[in-house]
């Protein structure tokens, strides 16, 4: 049987290259690597940082990458845990992701990007509140979704030209999911059943693909 999941990743990763985009790793410190896509040749345009949402490794923009890369140099991370990246370090915190990006793009001789940001699947409104807050009050309560944005914009203001956040959802709540039939934002997301994954695609997908009723 055909995995689905590993061809789209194939397929996916023909487009990136295509478009001048290569892949490579680099080693922030000892046991902490990220796994990058990036320009193939170094060019004089203005650098992009496009973080991924629930699936790394240019799923998440890889129909993107031809249009962006014609003005901008395109770099793509796998977020820690996600793709080829990954730490030793028992530091979970958003913080970390953060700090790690910025340190990798710095050692890419990358000194002023903009970050684009797919949203994570974080659970509800609260969230986005809590950005607006946070920028305005400077709260010290964070969520990991939404807080790539957050730590960029107060620690990183030399470095970080600019934010853009794709893909929010200020109106997903739990009684949302709950009207989906579902008991949890990780039920949802990581569905045990044929019907639960149905559902993820057409929710997800603008055309809606076939799946089977397998049990």
């Amino acid at each position: 049987m055909v995995n689905l999941v590993v061809a789209l990743r194939s397929s996916m990763r023909i487009i990136v290259k295509s478009a001048g985009i290569v892949p490579y790793t680099v080693e922030i410190e000892p046991g902490t690597k990220i796994h990058f896509w990036l320009p193939k040749k170094t060019e004089d345009k203005p650098a992009v940082l496009l973080i991924h949402g629930f699936a790394g490794d240019v799923l998440t923009w890889a129909f993107q990458v031809r249009s962006l890369s014609k003005k901008y140099s395109v770099y793509i991370p796998d977020l820690l845990f996600f793709g080829e990246s990954y730490t030793d370090k028992p530091d979970r915190s958003p913080e970390f992701q953060a700090e790690c990006l910025v340190k990798a793009m710095r050692i890419l001789g990358v000194d002023k990007f903009v970050v684009v940001r797919w949203r994570c699947g974080v659970q509800d409104c609260r969230v986005d509140r809590l950005i607006r807050d946070t920028i305005l009050a400077k709260r010290s309560k964070k969520s990991f979704g939404d807080l790539m944005q957050i730590w960029f914009t107060h620690d990183c203001m030399g470095i970080v030209k600019a934010v853009v956040v794709s893909g929010s959802t200020p109106v997903m709540t739990d009684s949302n999911v709950n009207r989906f039939g579902f008991n949890s934002m990780s039920d949802l997301l990581l569905p045990k059943t044929a019907k639960g994954l149905q559902f993820l695609f057409s929710a997800a997908l603008h055309k809606r693909i076939w799946l089977p009723s397998w049990p």
